[in-house]
């Protein structure tokens, strides 16, 4: 599988995140238009990238299964007592897929985990927001990947 669609998948699952979150759908309704409609297609002028299938699935499906664990991981995270359902939908959209990823994909060292979905933030926010998002992801690798990160 080519880096680029996996990059590609991680934009989807947070975009998908965040249409389930806002619009209340669910994971077969919104997996299915994805795939459709989509990764790969353009749509309205808008080219979006071929994306690794098999990889949206398993990172979309895993934080939905694991999302009470997720959401307490990066509640710890953040710094302040800042609760996660204060964060704004997309930005948590995307501690949980990194979350999730840290947690469940130690095939993803951490350190490409983390890059990648601070590269997915850049694509909706400013330089605070991604720092503070690489700042929760890193706090989190350091607890769930803690062998790796002493390594590092």
């Amino acid at each position: 599988m080519k880096a680029a669609e996996r990059s590609n998948a991680r934009l989807a699952v947070v975009q998908a995140l965040y249409q389930m979150e806002v619009a209340g759908k669910g994971l077969h309704e919104v997996q299915a238009e994805f795939e459709a409609h989509w990764m790969g297609r353009e749509i309205e002028g808008a080219q979006y990238r071929p994306a690794a299938v098999g990889f949206f699935r398993e990172v979309l499906g895993g934080v939905l299964e694991e999302q009470r664990l997720i959401d307490t991981k990066i509640d710890a995270a953040l710094s302040g007592g800042w609760p996660l359902s204060r964060i704004e939908t997309v930005m948590r959209a995307i501690l949980r897929a990194g979350a999730f990823e840290l947690m469940r994909r130690p095939d993803v060292p951490a350190s490409v985990a983390i890059k990648e979905y601070v590269d997915v933030a850049g694509a909706f926010f400013g330089p605070t927001e991604c720092g503070m998002i690489n700042a929760v992801l890193d706090r989190l690798a350091r607890e769930t990947r803690a062998a790796e990160k002493a390594k590092s």
